[in-house]
């Protein structure tokens, strides 16, 4: 049971993660024809443009914001604590380490999606020419960051399940008995 549940959650994982990649690819990918098909509208003027601010501003925030959650899934985001990391010795202060630092960032990133569901629910208007509402652009925000906060939930358990499976490993021989069995 507990097998199979994994596995689901593995899936599910996975599943995320491949579609923040592909939204994020996508958005890179109209990014760059927008942006290369606007440089040769300046040089050879065949059509106009003039809606090209709308479209940009929505791709930049979906690139940015889904790409930014993919990297919080594969904890490939850039960090500063893998130098102190190194240092600590003690493999239980080491989840510890990381535990707190994770609480840290769960804290910054709830204040996130607080703040930019605040702002995706307020947004009354609307984009000048096709007429977006800017809900939709800011919607990649407060969903970014509840992917992130479930991640960093689950980030927390991981480390603290490491804390817990440490401290039982550590009064064990190498051959798996305790070493001070109770009498």
């Amino acid at each position: 049971m507990m097998a199979t549940m994994m596995n689901l959650l593995k899936w599910i994982d996975k599943v995320i993660l491949n579609t923040l990649k592909a939204m994020t690819i996508t958005g890179f990918v109209f990014l760059t024809l927008l942006i290369s098909a606007n440089v040769f509208v300046r040089f050879v003027p065949i059509a106009s443009l003039h809606w090209f601010d709308e479209i940009i501003e929505l791709l930049y925030a979906y690139l940015i914001f889904y790409g930014a959650a993919a990297l919080w899934i594969s904890h490939e985001h850039f960090g500063v604590g893998d130098w102190i990391e190194k240092r600590i010795k003690n493999i239980r202060m080491r989840y510890g380490y990381r535990m707190i630092i994770e609480l840290f960032v769960i804290c910054f990133v709830v204040i996130f999606f607080y703040y930019s569901l605040r702002l995706t629910v307020l947004a009354r208007d609307v984009t000048n020419v096709f007429a977006i509402p800017k809900r939709v652009l800011y919607s990649c925000l407060p969903v970014s960051g509840a992917i992130m906060i479930i991640y960093s939930i689950r980030n927390i358990t991981v480390e603290m399940i490491g804390m817990i499976k440490s401290r039982r490993e550590e009064g064990k021989n190498p051959d798996g008995r305790r070493a001070n069995p109770e009498k």
